[in-house]
């Protein structure tokens, strides 16, 4: 795992942006379309905005996948993650295609469809991010490692629900569907590359015990530690509660 960490917010979206622009214009390079999975939450804002003024890059070419999205919220809720990606990415590129996950069908009609496209060919980069309890999309603790579905559907634990109200999704946590679709770590971890945004203190002990614990359920992002492509782009605050061996080996 490779970690660079960024002075601020601002700092850690610019460092995503670049490794994930990078990445797609050497994949367009080499062969004709590139797959991009995106995720949500406050912790994309940056990169997102980022990325979207990367230059040459082929928009056209790439086909872009959601990460998770809530059970039954309509895409024009202001906690839709559908809506989040069209307002934020899918709606300020010429992107080729993107798949959404529509919440608000039969959710093993949306899996089908979803794990369909995603199918199709190797998944080129995604771009993710670490809850504050350490979640991967939304596989929260104790996560399903063994599972090679590439979507499941997962209930969200009370510390995910929390977060969102936190993150001023939702009024309170009765307005929290308990419910979602998520990319499975099994659909994560086939990513030819991965680039994992996690700004703010509030995740600060989520990325430690993810980059410097044990692999386990427990710690759904510990799992990264596995991937043979993977950076972590951390600011100074996420970064806090790591060894200082660990920070020196990211300036470096």
């Amino acid at each position: 795992m490779l970690i660079k960490i960024a002075q601020d917010r601002k700092g850690l979206g610019k460092i995503s942006a670049s490794l994930a622009s990078d990445a797609l214009r050497s994949t367009l390079e080499k062969q004709a379309r590139a797959r991009l999975v995106v995720a949500t939450g406050s912790s994309q804002f940056e990169t997102l905005e980022s990325l979207i003024q990367e230059p040459g890059i082929d928009w056209s070419r790439v086909d872009g996948f959601h990460l998770d999205e809530y059970l039954g919220l309509r895409n024009d809720h202001p906690a839709s993650f559908c809506g989040y990606l069209a307002k934020r990415f899918v709606e300020l590129v010429p992107i080729g295609s993107f798949h959404y996950l529509d919440g608000t069908r039969n959710p093993s009609d949306t899996i089908r469809d979803a794990s369909t496209a995603w199918n199709d060919a190797p998944i080129d980069i995604a771009l993710i991010g670490i809850g504050e309890n350490g979640h991967l999309a939304f596989n929260d603790p104790p996560a399903n490692f063994e599972t090679k579905e590439i979507y499941h559907v997962v209930d969200l634990d009370l510390a995910c629900r929390q977060q969102q109200v936190g993150e001023g999704w939702f009024a309170t946590i009765g307005d929290c569907p308990a419910r979602a679709i998520s990319m499975t770590i099994h659909g994560i971890l086939a990513s030819n590359k991965i680039i994992c945004s996690v700004p703010d203190s509030r995740k600060s002990e989520a990325v430690r015990q993810s980059v410097e614990g044990p692999i386990m359920p427990e710690v759904p992002g510990s799992i990264l530690q596995k991937h043979h492509d993977v950076t972590l782009v951390l600011d100074q605050a996420s970064a806090s509660r790591l060894q200082p061996a660990t920070i020196a080996a990211a300036h470096q």
